[in-house]
């Protein structure tokens, strides 16, 4: 189950986001997901949706693949074997 923390944080792009602590029968994760319940203009999209970081979770998959979190805490990426790198958030990547 979500329920929200009293984190935000702002991105230039999507604007102002909402972090949520994850919480099971058995555990709870603080921090662990975050959204945008308004976000800027041609955003419109993912109003409402909440995203995951994989590398807080035990696994996460797409379909049937474990996905690989992307390195680092700042990005929330989930690296599959569709995906191409090079990937931001590992050491010396940060000013590109």
């Amino acid at each position: 189950m979500l329920f929200p923390s009293q984190r935000t944080s702002f991105c230039e792009f999507k604007g102002k986001a909402t972090y949520y602590n994850i919480k099971s029968k058995r555990s709870g994760v603080p921090q662990a997901a975050w959204g945008y319940p308004q976000p800027a203009g041609g955003f419109e999209p993912i109003r409402n949706c909440v995203s995951v970081y994989a590398h807080l979770m035990d696994a996460c998959y797409v379909n049937d693949e474990l996905v690989q979190a992307q390195e680092g805490s700042f990005y929330g990426g989930w690296i599959t074997s569709n995906i191409v790198g090079p990937f931001k958030g590992g050491e010396g990547t940060w000013g590109w």
